[in-house]
């Protein structure tokens, strides 16, 4: 099992920078990828960015050049830092963690709003 804790979210005006974080317990050990989604109002979760343990990257076109995802190993975290925000990044983000297994895990979900 593996528990996951998501810290910063809020809200920022269009233009505007935020980080989210993201901290795993548990069995850690497992964990291959790690990730952002985020979940629109009326739409699906999609795909924010991902970040393997040996540090590949992938992103939603949508976000390439603005946001940056990075993890420590040591500290088992992961960070999304966004930058040049858009009213359209608007969701509730959630951390996702891969496991060897492969399983899947889910934080709780945390809120950006960008608005003026």
């Amino acid at each position: 099992q593996v528990q996951l804790v998501e810290s910063g979210g809020g809200l920022v005006q269009p233009g505007g920078s935020l980080r989210l974080s993201c901290a795993a317990s548990g069995s850690t050990f497992t964990i291959v990828a790690m990730g952002w989604y985020r979940q629109a109002p009326g739409k699906q979760r999609e795909l924010v960015a991902t970040i393997t343990r040996d540090g590949r990257t992938n992103y939603a076109d949508s976000v390439k050049g603005r946001f940056s995802i990075s993890r420590d190993n040591a500290k088992i975290t992961v960070n999304l830092q966004m930058n040049s925000l858009k009213v359209e990044d608007t969701g509730v983000y959630y951390c996702q963690v891969e496991t060897r297994a492969p399983r899947y895990y889910w934080g709780q979900g945390t809120q950006v709003t960008v608005s003026s």
